[in-house]
């Protein structure tokens, strides 16, 4: 065989090989945006929406901080407070005291150039030092102004080398169910997070959270590391402080409406603290049974349950069962709206007050005194309710309300009372009554009323880490 022949033949083996060989399939579909996607038109509105988020966050980012904190907390050791052992052990000596160190992480937003930052108290509250991390990675020490463990707000302050990005405050009031609610935060140190929900509900209240309560509801997803971060809405001003959450639950977050904070947030840059309008009244809410016998044409307003000695009320001649329908030119719809007017009010200013009154409308002038001095006052029959029982309670130290806890602390027991028999001791907290939850004295002084009438009692008391139910009654 010549070479000629012999190509020949090599090249028809050749050629039968290469044309078996096949083209390798593309490991995945890559989209050009124009005839591959899975959708080929997208309606408008929902691609002006996506870009309304986007411009939203990119907007705000930078005001948002993610905040750290390290602080120490003391080590409470209940059995040997409680135990009737204790001076055995310790020869009436107390026991030198134990901490430890906690690290926490929460959010916060600027509100200036100046670096003064809007966040949760309890973010800040008892810590030895505060690390403030900015959206560019920059950190700065920070101090806090002020705080108000009240509504859950405090200002802190970093010292930053050049002006800083700030958020716009917008108007909460005019917050509608249903419209969109942007949060940002660093919920579990996971920085600038957005989720993105509606607004579920406003006005919430009763919630045992805060002492003043008007939560915004959301179902964009708060977590722990969210507290102090921004609600926004869809122009992306601020609308609430993203301040606690259901555990329980899922989608159900919870935020200081935003003109709230803004005048706690003015008092705390000027002096440091919040002085709010007094009353000094007991109220209750004006249920349809409570209307229908006072003949008021539908249930608003709220009812005076009773009223403190020397109070702005007892001087502008308010009485217990007096309605009260307006309170400084605002229409008074509960007695969550009372409290939160009359809180709101300037200590000193003189207020035009509309109540009923046996069957009439009567209006009144009252000038607000200063909630800082309603520790020193009581309502006038607390100690005679209590007495019925034989126990008296005070509020709660601001230093046991840190921890989350809420009640009255029995501040005594008469000897021969039948609080006393039952076991009921001084220092026990009573967190409810006849299954009411007490977070107050005002509520205290409520329940026991009406458990006088019943002619009896069950109390549920705090008592170290147990929680213990006593039953009473009136000989």
């Amino acid at each position: 065989m010549n070479w000629s022949r012999m190509s020949i033949c090599l090249l028809l083996i050749v050629l039968p090989l290469a044309a078996c060989k096949k083209k390798e399939a593309p490991l995945f579909s890559e989209s050009s945006r124009q005839a591959e996607a899975p959708v080929k038109e997208v309606p408008k509105d929902i691609l002006a929406t996506q870009q309304a988020f986007s411009n939203v966050v990119k907007a705000v980012n930078p005001a948002v901080v993610n905040i750290s904190t390290v602080s120490k907390k003391k080590l409470v050791q209940p059995f040997f407070e409680f135990s009737p052992f204790f001076d055995d052990f310790f020869d009436g000596r107390q026991p030198k005291p134990q901490y430890r160190r906690e690290n926490s992480l929460g959010s916060g937003f600027i509100i200036n150039k100046e670096g003064y930052i809007i966040t949760n108290d309890h973010v800040v509250r008892d810590a030895e030092s505060i690390q403030v991390k900015l959206s560019n990675e920059e950190e700065y020490s920070g101090k806090v102004v002020g705080s108000d463990p009240k509504t859950d707000i405090a200002v802190i302050k970093i010292n930053a080398k050049d002006p800083l990005p700030a958020a716009v405050l917008g108007d909460s009031s005019k917050l509608q169910v249903g419209q969109w609610a942007i949060a940002i935060g660093n919920p579990f140190g996971l920085d600038r997070t957005v989720t993105v929900g509606v607004v579920s509900a406003t006005g919430r209240s009763n919630m045992g959270i805060e002492t003043y309560e008007d939560f915004i509801q959301t179902d964009a997803s708060i977590n722990p590391g969210n507290s102090g971060g921004p609600l926004l809405n869809i122009y992306g001003e601020v609308i609430g402080i993203n301040t606690a959450i259901v555990a329980a639950g899922q989608g159900i977050g919870f935020a200081i409406p935003v003109n709230m904070a803004k005048q706690v947030v003015a008092q705390l840059i000027k002096k440091g603290s919040v002085t709010r309008g007094w009353l000094g009244v007991a109220i209750q809410p004006v249920t349809q049974e409570i209307a229908r016998s006072f003949n008021l044409d539908k249930p608003r307003g709220a009812l005076i349950s009773d009223i403190m000695a020397g109070s702005p009320a007892e001087k502008a001649g308010l009485r217990r069962g007096d309605i009260i329908l307006s309170f400084a030119g605002k229409e008074i719809k509960d007695s969550r709206q009372l409290q939160l007017v009359v809180a709101e009010t300037p200590v000193g200013q003189q207020v035009a007050v509309e109540i009923f009154r046996d069957g009439k409308t009567v209006k009144l002038s009252l000038a607000t005194g200063n909630a800082d001095s309603a520790a020193a006052s009581k309502p006038r029959s607390t100690e005679a309710q209590a007495s019925a029982f034989g126990l008296t309670v005070d509020e709660l130290p601001r230093n046991r309300r840190a921890g989350g806890l809420s009640g009255v602390i029995v501040s005594g027991v008469e000897e021969d009372g039948t609080a006393a028999e039952a076991g009921i001791r001084p220092g026990d907290i009573v967190t409810s009554v006849n299954q009411k939850k007490v977070g107050n004295l005002a509520d205290y002084s409520r329940a026991m009323k009406e458990a006088e009438q019943r002619g009896s009692a069950i109390l549920l008391v705090r008592r170290g880490d147990a929680s213990i139910f006593f039953a009473l009654r009136i000989r």
